[in-house]
């Protein structure tokens, strides 16, 4: 086998200046001509997949302007443009074992990638030590080896999968699982005819980028839907998500438990971790602009020992993508904190009050207070940890949820008083906290800086995903001033889970059917927060069912449990009946949706 240093350096000359599929000696490409548009592919099927791919610099043409999609790809084209289309996984492999093959001369041009792409399970050889690099490679040899690297392993019956093809007893027995796996994934791709696979024809260069493009993120619409086997692609996406928190939980205090917990959610086909960030007065992350304000970077009170000398976001950030999961930090307590927290006791003055002067919100047993959301100081602290998040990690989105706003009796602190007054020809605010024109104010201010806070997210990244999970929209806004329908309506929100926390069933189909939820789903995901149970309120598991069936009838976009500890460990049914029934209802992997869509 080549050296690391040797197949690099082979690598970067492939790869840059070769042409990848094709095999034409690098000196004679121009860089520019990954951008150009090919005179032979005007109408052909894939047209749209073979430009995107192009633009991507995944894959390229011949120095005549061609592309010559019906031509053949060997196994040797294929191997390098595995290794070009899917840099970590490759990556993931190294230090990489010694693999020969006695058909594969240390000169050869590909030998580099096919080390590359045979330590990375894309390839194996024959049983008599060759590769066989010239050999065009059939259809059921390249979805196979994609399918093998990417790790596609089949969900459901292989016989059940397979019989979507006309042509299913061809298949080789070695490739029916990989096979089956890809067509769960919706990765085979069949023209004209979507139920015959055609598995020991040649591969076409059209073929191969349409296995490309249903494989890699944000070129999956580029194929025609008709030419894609299995389930229709209604079923493509489902938001599966969960949250997770330090109350009643310690899946944050050591990385061995989070590991686990990863884990089991990736086991059990989720896709989405909503770890809280944000809770108590503290940060759960080691966080500088919190050292800056309250004098300590993360929570240090004994209940959530484990968080010293870690940083909790990175590990669930880590462990989370090695498993294909989205991880959408939770920013739980919004403008809340405890009455007596450092935050509280430090900054008295960022604190709003009712129009009786008390500032006490009692949540339960717990006396809560209010950072006021209209003052600078708070907002740039606000902003500060937002910004935090999204500047340090590598997070897909972050959540707020109802606490992103303020209880309709607070507001008459001297600062907000002042600036009422300011902009209403000096009046003051009305007495009835619930006064519409006053309830809309406050309502407006905080809609203000939702827009400076979803322009800041942007500026810096713009891929990570704004999302809200608040109350049903009435409640939101006269007893939360979080005027969310506007929120999403100027495009503000880009997912929406809403909080449907009822035991009837019907109260529950109920919640969905409402105008503004209607009119969201209809601009953007659009899912529904359900109660798998709290630490002294099991909720059983047909309830559960029931309802994520009730979403899946209506066509929302997903659902999302809270929370991870009463999905099977505080439920008051066994842990493995949990277990088994949540493998049930979430039986195959499904991605999140994508906004924008593809």
């Amino acid at each position: 086998m080549l050296n690391l240093r040797h197949w690099q350096f082979r690598l970067i000359c492939l790869f840059v200046f070769l042409l990848t599929v094709t095999g034409v000696l690098c000196s004679s490409v121009s860089p520019a001509f990954a951008q150009t548009r090919f005179s032979d592919i005007q109408g052909h099927w894939a047209q749209p997949c073979i430009e995107a791919l192009t633009d991507r610099k995944i894959i390229n043409g011949y120095p005549d302007r061609t592309f010559r999609p019906n031509s053949p790809v060997t196994r040797a084209e294929y191997a390098a443009l595995l290794v070009t289309a899917f840099p970590g996984v490759v990556n993931a492999t190294i230090p990489s074992r010694d693999i020969q093959f006695r058909d594969i001369p240390g000169r050869f041009w590909a030998a580099g990638a096919i080390s590359a792409a045979v330590n990375a399970n894309f390839f194996s050889g024959y049983p008599d030590k060759t590769f066989r690099p010239n050999q065009n490679i059939p259809r059921v040899q390249a979805l196979a080896a994609l399918a093998s690297g990417v790790g596609y392993a089949p969900k459901q019956p292989v016989a059940e999968t397979l019989a979507v093809f006309s042509d299913a007893q061809s298949i080789p027995d070695y490739a029916k699982n990989t096979i089956a796996g890809a067509t769960e994934q919706r990765i085979v791709v069949n023209y004209p005819s979507v139920k015959q696979l055609n598995p020991n024809q040649p591969a076409t260069r059209g073929d191969i980028a349409a296995f490309l493009c249903r494989a890699l993120p944000g070129t999956t619409a580029l194929v025609p839907e008709r030419y894609v086997a299995g389930k229709p692609a209604a079923q493509l996406s489902e938001i599966r998500g969960v949250w997770l928190t330090n109350i009643d939980s310690d899946v944050m205090f050591s990385r061995d438990r989070l590991t686990k917990t990863v884990q089991e959610l990736a086991d059990a086909n989720l896709n989405t971790l909503y770890p809280a960030v944000w809770n108590w007065g503290y940060t759960l992350y080691p966080s500088e602009t919190a050292k800056q304000t309250i004098g300590v970077a993360y929570d240090p009170r004994p209940e959530a020992v484990g968080l010293n000398d870690r940083d909790m976001l990175k590990e669930f950030v880590e462990q989370g993508h090695q498993r294909k999961l989205s991880v959408i930090p939770w920013f739980e307590f919004g403008f809340m904190a405890p009455a007596d927290s450092e935050l509280a006791r430090l900054h008295p003055d960022w604190l709003t009050q009712r129009s009786d002067k008390t500032q006490i919100w009692q949540e339960g047993k717990y006396p809560r207070v209010w950072l006021n959301p209209f003052k600078p100081e708070v907002q740039k602290f606000i902003s500060s940890l937002i910004l935090e998040l999204v500047n340090n990690y590598d997070i897909d989105g972050i959540q707020f949820d109802d606490h992103f706003g303020l209880p309709f009796e607070f507001g008459y602190d001297n600062f907000t008083v002042a600036l009422y007054q300011k902009e209403n020809a000096g009046k003051s605010p009305p007495a009835n906290a619930q006064d519409p024109a006053w309830t809309k104010w406050r309502a407006d201010k905080i809609t203000a800086f939702m827009t400076q806070v979803f322009e800041s997210v942007k500026a810096r990244k713009n891929h990570v995903l704004i999302s809200l999970s608040p109350n049903n929209y009435d409640f939101s806004y006269t007893h939360s001033l979080q005027d969310w329908r506007t929120w999403e309506q100027t495009g503000l929100l880009e997912e929406l889970v809403l909080q449907v926390y009822r035991d009837s069933l019907q109260g529950f189909a109920d919640e969905l059917m409402r105008p503004e939820v209607q009119a969201a789903r209809s601009h953007i995901p659009t899912g529904v927060g359900i109660l798998t149970g709290l630490k002294d309120r099991p909720v059983a598991f047909k309830q559960i069912q029931d309802q994520v069936q009730v979403v899946r009838d209506r066509k929302f976009a997903g659902v999302s449990f809270f929370f991870y500890e009463t999905m099977w460990n505080l439920s008051g049914e066994t842990v493995s009946d949990r277990r088994s029934a949540f493998a049930k209802l979430f039986s195959t992997t499904l991605y999140r949706p994508k906004f924008p869509p593809d």
